[in-house]
C-alpha cells in the first residue's frame, strides 16, 4: 500500500550564524560563547543558541548570585521545600502545607505597565498552584519613581490595574502588601508580587521525578510570540531605546489561567502526573531543561504538535516564548486519554509534544528536521557562576539626633506632614480596586487608615478553610536604610517582616525573598547585595526564620542610574486559633497604651528627617537581634493569653506615627505624653511595639517577669491625637491622609 503520509516541507527561516557577535546580542559574553561552543562541539543552530542565552541569562541562572545565595539559612524542621522547586513548601500541622514565593515583573512593568504587571501576578500564582495548591492570597511589594516624575501616575495606573485585572479574575484575594515612592526608581519601577497556597503534605508536586519513556504533555494557552527572549531583557540595564522592547512582554488572559488552575487540580487528584513544570520565563526551553535535568534524563520533542496561535512560528520562536498560562507535564504512561478529558472539560488544549529519553539530551525536531540536538547536563551543571568583585560600602556617618527639631507648628505640624506624605499616604486607592474579601476567609486585609467596618492588622490574615488556623502574611523592606548601611538595611528587612507577623499572634516560620538591585558588574552594586544577604542571613538565622524561596532581580538601572538596594521579605506565620488574631485598631476606651523595646530616638534615614527636615542623612538604626526575638516572643505570648488587646509595630514615622495609625484604624482617640523632641516622637528605632492593654497590672507584671522594657505613655479614649497636649482631631488627620494618592492620581 502507497504511503499516503504528507510530507512537511521545511521552511525556510533565514536564520544567522551564531557568532560571537549575535551571542552578544543574546546577552552571552565572549567566554560563554566559547563555553558554549565547547558544550555543543561545533557551531549551535540559531536555536541552540537561543536555547543557551535564556538558560545562561541572569534571570534564570542567577550567574551573578549563586555564590553568595548558597549562603542563606534554608532549613527549619517545618521547612518540606526550600529553594530550588517552583516555590517555598512549609508545614503548618493537620496534613496541610503552606506553599508561596514571591517574583519580580519589573522590567515588563516598565515597558508596559498593565500587562507587564498582570503577567508577574499570573506566574507567581502558576508557581504555587504548578506545586498542587490552591491560590488563598496575592500580595504585592510596589516601588515608583518620585510622584513628580513624568511617567509615574501612568506606570501607577497600569500597574495597579493589571494585579487587580489578573488577581481578580482569578477569584484569589489579594490582601496586602507595600507602595513606596522615590527617585531612584523613575526609571525602574519594581512590582514584585507573592502568592501564597494550601495544600496536602502528601499531594506536592515537583518538578524532579521523571523517568525514561514517558509522554512529555502541554497544556495551556497556546503559543504566540509575545515574550520571546523576556529573560535576557530582563537581565540588562534600561536605556533610552526601552521603548522598543514592548514584544518581549508577554500578554495575559486570567479567565485562560483559572480554567487551567481548576484542571490541573482536578487532575492532580487522579495519579495522573509525575512531574510538572510552569513554562515561565524562558517558556519551554526552561520548563523541558528543569524536567529534564531534575530526572537526570533528557527530552525529546516535536514542535509540530505544540498548539499554536501564530502561523509559520519558528523552533527558535516556540521554544523562547514566553506566552503565558501554560504547563509542561510528564504523565504516566496509559494516563493521556484521562489528561486529555480532564482538560477538554476546561476548554484547555492538551497535546503530547515528545517524550523522555534515557541520553539526557534536548532534541527539538520540526517540519520534518531536527533544530537542536544538546547535552542538558552541562548546559545546567556547567552554566556560569561569577564571584564577581565586589567594594563594601562606605559607612554612613551618624547624625546628631538632637539637633533636629519639630517644625513650626509643633509636634502636631510635623505628624500632619508625614501623615500627607507618599510614603505613608493611605493607599486606599490601590487596594479598593482589588478585591481582597473573594473567597471569604480574609479576617484581616489591606490598609491601615479604615472605618470600623473594616479590620487593619500589621500582617494580611487569612483563615485556612474548615480549621481554626490562619495564616499571617506580610512584604516588607526599608530601601532607605539598605542604601545607607546594607547589612543593617539586610537584617532589619526580615526583622520588620518578623514583627510585623508577630503584632498579631502570628508564630513566623519562614520568608521568601525578592532581591532587587542594580548592576552587579559595577562593584559598588555588588558589594551592596553582598552585604544585603549577609544582614538578611543573620537575622534569619537568630530569628529561626529560614529563606524557603525567592527571586533575584539585577541590572535595575537606566542609563547607568541603579535603584535603592530593595531586598524585599516576604514572610508567612501561622495563628493556631483565629479567635485571637490581633489588629492594629484600638478596641475600646480607657485603655492604656505602651511602647515596648527601647527608645533612643534613632533619626538617621527617618522619615522624619527626609519629609521634615529635606535630608537623606546617617546611619540606619541599629537592628539587636536578640532583643528582636525577645520582644516578638513577649509579643505573642501576651496575644495568646489575651493581656492585650491592640498590637502596631513601630516603624516609619516612629511612635507618634505608630499611635496614629491605630486611632485611625479604630476611630478611637489617644493622650499620650514622653519627652518633647523629634528623635522621642519620630525615631525610627528597631524592636519595638506600640500596644493598649485593658489589665496594665497585669500586663506589667508579665513584662517584668521577662525582662521586657516597657514604657507607658498615655491611654485611648475621645475622638483626638493628644501629644503633650497638644491636639488634632482624628478626622482631620484621617482626610489628611486619605486625600493625597486620589487627589495625584485625578490631578
Amino acid at each position: 500500500m502507497a504511503n499516503t503520509a504528507k510530507k512537511i516541507k521545511t521552511p525556510n527561516f533565514n536564520e544567522p550564524e551564531v557568532t560571537k557577535e549575535l551571542s552578544a546580542t543574546f546577552g552571552l559574553n565572549s567566554d560563554e560563547h566559547d563555553l558554549m561552543l565547547k558544550i555543543v562541539g561545533r557551531t549551535p543552530t540559531y536555536t541552540e543558541a537561543g536555547i543557551f542565552s535564556v538558560m545562561w541569562s541572569e534571570h534564570c541562572s542567577y550567574k551573578s548570585s549563586r555564590f553568595h545565595l548558597k549562603k542563606l539559612p534554608t532549613e527549619a524542621p517545618w521547612v518540606i521545600d526550600g529553594p530550588g522547586e517552583n516555590a517555598g513548601v512549609i508545614d503548618i500541622g493537620d496534613g496541610q502545607a503552606a506553599i508561596f514565593k514571591m517574583e519580580s515583573h519589573n522590567s515588563p512593568s516598565f515597558i508596559e505597565p498593565y500587562q507587564g504587571a498582570a503577567t508577574g501576578v499570573g506566574g507567581i500564582m502558576r508557581d504555587v498552584f504548578t506545586m498542587g495548591a490552591r491560590p488563598i492570597a496575592n500580595i504585592n511589594a510596589l516601588r515608583f519613581g518620585e510622584p513628580s516624575n513624568e511617567l509615574t501616575k501612568h506606570i501607577i495606573s497600569g500597574v495597579v490595574g493589571g494585579i487587580a485585572g489578573y488577581g481578580n479574575c482569578m477569584g484569589v484575594p489579594t490582601v496586602g502588601g507595600e507602595t513606596n515612592f522615590h527617585a531612584d526608581y523613575n526609571g525602574n519601577p519594581l512590582v514584585n508580587a507573592m502568592t501564597v497556597g494550601i495544600a496536602n503534605t502528601d499531594k506536592i508536586f515537583r518538578a524532579a521525578g521523571a523517568g525514561i519513556n514517558q509522554p512529555v504533555v502541554y497544556i495551556g494557552a497556546k503559543t504566540g510570540r509575545d515574550g520571546i527572549h523576556g529573560a535576557t531583557m530582563s537581565s540588562a540595564e534600561f536605556d533610552d531605546e526601552s521603548e522598543s522592547k514592548r514584544p518581549t512582554v508577554q500578554v495575559g488572559d486570567p479567565f485562560t489561567e483559572k480554567l487551567l488552575l481548576e484542571a490541573c487540580l482536578e487532575l492532580m487528584k487522579q495519579d495522573a502526573i509525575i512531574s510538572i513544570q510552569d513554562m515561565g520565563a524562558a517558556g519551554l526551553t526552561s520548563s523541558s531543561v528543569e524536567i529534564a535535568a531534575k530526572g537526570n534524563i533528557g527530552v525529546e520533542l516535536n514542535l509540530d504538535h505544540v498548539p499554536q496561535r501564530e502561523e509559520m512560528m519558528s523552533p527558535y520562536e516556540i521554544m523562547l516564548s514566553e506566552s503565558q498560562e501554560r504547563m509542561l507535564l510528564i504523565l504516566k504512561p496509559g494516563k493521556e486519554e484521562l489528561a486529555k478529558s480532564i482538560m477538554e472539560k476546561w476548554d484547555i488544549d492538551f497535546a503530547v509534544i515528545g517524550k523522555t529519553t534515557k541520553d539526557q539530551r534536548l532534541k527539538i525536531n520540526m517540519y520534518g528536521k531536527c533544530w537542536c540536538d544538546i547535552p542538558v547536563p552541562p548546559l545546567v551543571d556547567e552554566a556560569p557562576e561569577y564571584e564577581r568583585p565586589y567594594i563594601k560600602s562606605k559607612k554612613a556617618e551618624e547624625i546628631e539626633n538632637n539637633s533636629y527639631n519639630f517644625p513650626e507648628g509643633g509636634v502636631i505640624e510635623a505628624l500632619k506632614t508625614l501623615m500627607e506624605c507618599p510614603d505613608l499616604a493611605s493607599k486606599r486607592w490601590i487596594w479598593e480596586q482589588y478585591d481582597s474579601l473573594v473567597r471569604g476567609e480574609t479576617i484581616y486585609g489591606p490598609g491601615i487608615a479604615n472605618t470600623q467596618s473594616e479590620r487593619a492588622a500589621d500582617a494580611a490574615i487569612v483563615k485556612i478553610y474548615e480549621t481554626k488556623k490562619a495564616l499571617a502574611i506580610t512584604s516588607d523592606c526599608t530601601p532607605r536604610y539598605c542604601k545607607a548601611n546594607p547589612v543593617e538595611g539586610g537584617k532589619q528587612a526580615v526583622a520588620e517582616s518578623y514583627r510585623n507577623i508577630c503584632a498579631t499572634g502570628a508564630t513566623p516560620l519562614a520568608v521568601t525573598n525578592n532581591l532587587n538591585f542594580g548592576n552587579p558588574e559595577v562593584p559598588e552594586i555588588m558589594g551592596q547585595f553582598v552585604e544585603c544577604l549577609e544582614g538578611m542571613g543573620k537575622a534569619c538565622k537568630e530569628l529561626n526564620y529560614p529563606i524557603v524561596s525567592g527571586n533575584v532581580s539585577l541590572y535595575n538601572a537606566t542609563n547607568g542610574n541603579p535603584i535603592s538596594p530593595t531586598p524585599v521579605i516576604g514572610g508567612v506565620g501561622l495563628i493556631q486559633d483565629i479567635n485571637k488574631a490581633t489588629g492594629i485598631g484600638f478596641t475600646s476606651e480607657d485603655e492604656i497604651i505602651y511602647v515596648i523595646g527601647k527608645t533612643n530616638g534613632h533619626l538617621g534615614q527617618s522619615l522624619f528627617l527626609r519629609e521634615i527636615a529635606k535630608q537623606e542623612e546617617g546611619n540606619s538604626p541599629f537592628v539587636d537581634l536578640k532583643e528582636e526575638r525577645k520582644n516578638g516572643q513577649f509579643i505573642r505570648k501576651c496575644i495568646d493569653i489575651k493581656a492585650i488587646s491592640a498590637c502596631h509595630d513601630i516603624s516609619d514615622g516612629g511612635i507618634a506615627v505608630a499611635v496614629t495609625e491605630m486611632a485611625l484604624a479604630s476611630n478611637i482617640g489617644a493622650k499620650i505624653s514622653g519627652e518633647d523632641s523629634a528623635k522621642f516622637w519620630f525615631g525610627e528605632d528597631q524592636s519595638r511595639y506600640i500596644i493598649s492593654t485593658k489589665t496594665p497590672e497585669e500586663f506589667e507584671k508579665i513584662a517584668d517577669e521577662n525582662n521586657i522594657e516597657i514604657l507607658k505613655i498615655g491611654s485611648t479614649g475621645g475622638n483626638e491625637i493628644s501629644i503633650n497636649n497638644n491636639n488634632i482631631s482624628i478626622k482631620t488627620l484621617l482626610e489628611i491622609n486619605e486625600a493625597w494618592l486620589p487627589q495625584y492620581m485625578a490631578g
